[in-house]
């Protein structure tokens, strides 16, 4: 379809016919994410308000359709990229975050934690310097002032402000850790998303958002006692990348939900049912 025949098509949105729009409506959306230029090209030049509105919701239509086809191709890859998986659940609220951008921030938060790194040390102490980076010369941290923001779940955020929730500083300090060859992984403890540094000889537990705080396979007995939870193996051992998406997407769900936006809400457990259930 031609730009002309495209805004032929456009034009029908203005139609009094509820039965005429909504055919258009399905055939732009069945074009894919290459309509979205046209789209946003009609929408300036419309100054039909009701017809923007429609435009708007095609154009969050089409990059919700193409961001669940991304979300379950991410899913079926062997080695799969967290960062990726990041990204893709950013471009969400965010439609035109550039995961090669966000590379480029996590490269300069590596450069500046290896440039005090000391591989020789024992592993407390490479925690030590990589949480005196990251927490202290560069000012990460808690978003306890609006902890229930969606934009505590979307790494490009998190990134800009240095302020999130425990998952995704646990994911930017794990990337950044993986990246110093550091064995580091995400943790699903209830209600409290951590990390491990897990090798044959030893393993304890870091607390991203607070700080990074170590504490010990103890401290989670405690703390699952506490919740009166019967201990799981899952509790104490590395997670899966899928793991980390999926919980991400769960917290947005409840951070929609705690704002009041239901509707998105909805949509983001459409995309939580796309990905099928824990591996």
């Amino acid at each position: 379809m031609d730009k002309k025949e495209f805004k032929a098509l456009v034009s029908l949105l203005d139609d009094d016919d509820e039965e005429i729009i909504a055919h258009v409506e399905k055939k732009i959306v069945s074009l894919g994410n290459q309509v979205i230029p046209y789209l946003e090209e009609e929408w300036e030049n419309n100054f039909n308000t009701e017809t923007q509105r429609r435009i708007e919701d095609l154009i969050h239509t089409v990059q919700f359709d193409v961001l669940k086809e991304k979300l379950i191709a991410w899913k079926t890859q062997k080695n799969k990229d967290l960062l990726e998986g990041m990204a893709l659940v950013a471009s969400y609220q965010y439609p035109d975050v550039d995961v090669n951008e966000l590379r480029k921030d996590l490269e300069q938060i590596y450069y500046e934690a290896w440039l005090q790194f000391k591989p020789d040390v024992h592993p407390f102490d490479q925690i030590k310097i990589l949480n005196s980076v990251l927490f202290g010369k560069l000012k990460f941290g808690a978003n306890n002032k609006n902890f229930h923001s969606p934009g505590n779940s979307m790494i490009n955020v998190v990134l800009q402000t240095k302020k999130g929730n425990p998952l995704t500083l646990c994911v930017i300090y794990m990337l950044v850790a993986q990246k110093l060859k550091l064995p580091v992984y995400g943790v699903n403890l209830p209600n409290l998303f951590i990390l491990t540094h897990k090798t044959k000889e030893v393993q304890f537990y870091i607390n991203a958002f607070n700080r990074g705080l170590i504490f010990t396979k103890e401290d989670i007995d405690k703390y699952i006692s506490e919740l009166y939870l019967t201990q799981k193996d899952s509790y104490y051992q590395p997670c899966s990348e899928m793991d980390i998406i999926r919980r991400v997407l769960k917290n947005l769900v409840f951070s929609f939900e705690k704002i009041g936006d239901h509707y998105k809400s909805e949509e983001i457990k459409i995309l939580i049912n796309a990905l099928g259930e824990s591996e």
